[in-house]
């Protein structure tokens, strides 16, 4: 008791997100979050608050942040417009799991329900795209609300959580506790859909004796199987489990195949690993899974870019399927088990359970399948990413979406986990740049991350090449520029005919200009010793920087799988 103080709501929420561990905000200020910002003016030696140039970059820097840390992303907007810019990019955290605390404002609860300047009813909004959320109608709740938050946001299934602030509470006065260590989490039912507790002590001893039936018959199958195939997702990734899958690859003696989620899980350089998975996907991957006679599923939602043809898919395999979110199972796969669970504590116990196996054949035959796509152009993607692995293995990838992203996930060599950052499950074009800012500002040695990004997506939210400028944020945005919304254009010349409609992008900017204007230096390329020069230059310097590269309108994407073919009937190689 002694410890309790009598504060403002919008100071105990500040102290919340400090115990929390939140050492970074991203955010843009507007009447309805004025007290927020008002205590924070007095945090900034504990709260480094990032000012972006649209609330929709805010949230996309909090995702990079969050996938490139591990941490929990935080992200503040004020109330109507500022609250409804978040939309979208709350649903790309919600489809990839990323684990992101939304704080907004809203007006005054006299107000709510009056049709009020700026009123928007946001937590309604993101109910569907949101793991939780919260309107806070009283102010001695607050702190409990934002543990309640974080602990939600990180656990089972990561995933977005917002907390709808109206303007009273934040200027109410309540009485405040500081909390620390185990009275950080709090004490939810386990009745609630989103609560999943850590698989430790008691409860991973009793995960144990539950799991033990399923994790025999899984040992059974794979004692059977002599085609094994390990398929794994984000959720290896999540779980920090990557040792685990290697080690339990090597048991069984398996080869891999990822998600575009997942790559990174698996070092691109490991035998085992034979890429990526579906439309565009390796040869060898999508051919080692139609001849496979167990498929080993851990972390992956089986979603229709992977799938292809749902019936055909996997026809001679048993589905071993683990994944922590029991609503994926037998959603879009018919496991023949499953088994719900973490995956590092599931491929723990299944490693102490499972024999051995010699499957050198197996083996053999899956990287037999491996091809390289190789093309005539002198300057084109794989060569470029090829530079870019070649002179900074290490570095962090974001992307946006289209031709460029499966460019990247096809011929850039990841090496370690949460080295991708890219929108998946959503596929959102704009996403890139503030996730790659978002990931550079997670590092606190200042290592620069590339981005990989199209002419068309890099429009949507280039604006934030101010706060990269300002900010010092050291992103090396490189431009793959062919001068059409490419992937639409590849799927026009594939199946409709040529007939390329509104897919020209001839109406600017001059992109070398655009970075002269924001203080950053570029560089326009068309040759592979150009971009090598203008790379190093950049990772040297340790500066944010444009790279454009310019490419051939029809450069396409191969291999591709038309959409609801079997995986293994490609289109184009």
């Amino acid at each position: 008791m002694a410890n309790k103080q009598k504060i403002k709501g919008a100071e105990a929420l500040l102290l919340s997100l400090i115990a929390e561990g939140t050492d970074t905000i991203f955010g843009y200020p507007g009447g309805q979050v004025i007290p927020i910002y008002d205590h924070l003016y007095h945090h900034t030696d504990r709260l480094h608050h990032i000012l972006t140039r649209h609330e929709q970059g805010a949230v996309h820097e909090a995702d990079g942040y969050a996938r490139a840390s591990g941490k929990t992303g935080v992200c503040i907007a004020t109330s109507g417009p500022g609250a409804t810019n978040l939309v979208t990019p709350i649903a790309t955290a919600y489809m990839d799991s990323t684990p992101i605390v939304f704080i907004t404002g809203n007006v005054p609860q006299s107000l709510m329900g009056t049709d009020s300047f700026q009123e928007a009813d946001i937590s309604g909004m993101t109910m569907p795209v949101t793991k939780h959320n919260y309107l806070v109608t009283r102010v001695e709740k607050l702190a409990d609300i934002v543990r309640e938050a974080f602990f939600i946001a990180s656990s089972g299934r990561p995933g977005p959580v917002l907390i709808d602030i109206p303007k009273d509470v934040q200027i109410a006065e309540t009485e405040y506790e500081p909390a620390a260590g185990e009275a950080l989490i709090p004490k939810l039912s386990m009745k609630h859909p989103t609560v999943q507790l850590r698989l430790e002590g008691e409860a991973l001893e009793r995960y144990k004796v539950k799991a033990a039936p399923r994790l025999e018959q899984a040992a059974r199958l794979i004692a059977e199987a002599q085609k094994p195939l390990i398929y794994c997702g984000g959720g290896v990734i999540l779980s920090g489990a990557e040792r685990e899958l290697a080690a339990f690859a090597d048991l069984v003696d398996a080869p891999v195949v990822s998600t575009l989620m997942g790559l990174g899980a698996v070092p691109a350089d490991n035998p085992r690993m034979l890429g990526m998975l579906g439309m565009h996907g390796t040869h060898a991957a999508n051919i080692a899974m139609q001849r496979c006679d167990l498929l080993i599923a851990v972390g992956v939602r089986f979603s229709d870019r992977a799938l292809g043809n749902a019936e055909t898919f996997a026809a001679q395999a048993k589905v071993l399927h683990i994944d922590i979110d029991r609503a994926e199972i037998n959603k879009n796969v018919s496991t023949t088990l499953h088994i719900t669970g973490d995956a590092r504590v599931v491929l723990e116990l299944l490693l102490s359970r499972v024999a051995q196996k010699a499957n050198g054949q197996w083996m053999q035959q899956a990287r037999s399948m491996m091809e390289e796509y190789l093309s005539d152009e002198l300057f084109e993607p794989r060569k470029i990413l090829r530079q870019m692995a070649a002179i900074a293995p290490e570095i962090t990838v974001a992307t946006d979406v289209g031709q460029h992203q499966m460019w990247t996930a096809q011929h850039f060599p990841f090496l370690h986990p949460r080295q991708l950052i890219t929108s998946g499950g959503l596929g959102t074009m704009g996403f890139g740049l503030g996730a790659a800012m978002g990931a550079a500002a997670s590092d606190p040695a200042g290592r620069p991350v590339a981005l990989v990004t199209g002419d068309g997506s890099f429009r949507m939210n280039l604006t934030e090449l101010s706060t990269i400028g300002y900010y010092g944020i050291p992103v090396i945005v490189v431009i793959f520029n062919n001068g059409t919304l490419g992937m639409v254009r590849q799927w026009q010349t594939l199946f409709f005919g040529h007939r390329y409609s509104q897919t020209t992008l001839d109406r600017g900017p001059d992109f070398m200009k655009l970075a002269a204007a924001y203080g950053l230096s570029g560089a326009r390329v068309d040759t592979v010793e150009a971009f090598a020069a203008a790379f190093k230059a950049a990772i040297e310097k340790r500066e944010p920087c444009i790279i454009e590269c310019m490419l051939d309108i029809d450069e396409m994407v191969a291999p591709m799988v038309a959409p609801g073919s079997p995986i293994d009937s490609f289109c184009l190689n």
